[in-house]
């Protein structure tokens, strides 16, 4: 099969997401210029650069009530910081709680029952019990084509490691079992991994 995007793909469901997977879901925690805290999560999201580390996460959809974007892009924009939390496999419902299409005011850590905590070195909430936490401050803002396609990079300014996710000095990804975003509505879960050297290690 072959088709050009533009043309469509002639299928049931889009297959894009399901060709680009697995994905990790970068959990976005932000702040909005009154104090309030948001918190949804991005499939399209990644590590970016180790020196300084650097991520980023794309949004690609609008709210009716954030002129052209949602909730966490607007809160960015103001306020210039955002933490991104891994998402574990035993935070599955609250991430996809997360989710709902809120109202700008709405606190979805609240609204999904989780803990927060501070982070130490950005005005902004994070998830307690997170396995990872990553304090970021915003480098850039990409308009991408499309109505609503926007990329967000933020530089790493604080890591947080949960304790019984560091074993013999590594952080041990079986011991919280990441969750990752499929095409669809589907999902997987990192449970196994293997060790692959590359030529010249």
């Amino acid at each position: 099969m072959f088709y050009r995007p533009e043309a469509g793909h002639g299928l049931p469901h889009n297959p894009f997401g399901a060709i680009v997977a697995p994905r990790p879901i970068g959990w976005i925690s932000t702040r909005d210029g009154a104090g309030r805290d948001n918190l949804a999560p991005y499939s399209f999201f990644n590590a970016v650069a180790y020196e300084p580390p650097q991520v980023m996460f794309a949004s690609t959809s609008a709210k009716p009530d954030r002129d052209g974007t949602k909730d966490s892009v607007a809160n960015i924009r103001d306020t210039g910081v955002f933490c991104v939390m891994i998402v574990e496999e035993a935070a599955t419902d609250a991430m996809n709680a997360t989710s709902a299409p809120a109202p700008r005011e709405t606190d979805e850590f609240a609204l999904a029952g989780i803990a927060r905590a501070p982070c130490e070195t950005i005005a902004c909430s994070r998830v307690a019990g997170a396995p990872a936490a990553l304090e970021c401050r915003l480098t850039r803002i990409v308009t991408l084509p499309g109505a609503a396609n926007f990329a967000v990079f933020g530089e790493v300014t604080g890591i947080h490691l949960r304790d019984d996710c560091l074993v013999d000095g590594r952080f041990e990804v079986t011991r919280f079992r990441p969750l990752a975003r499929l095409g669809y509505r589907d999902y997987a879960v990192v449970r196994d991994t293997f060790e692959l050297k590359r030529p010249g290690d």
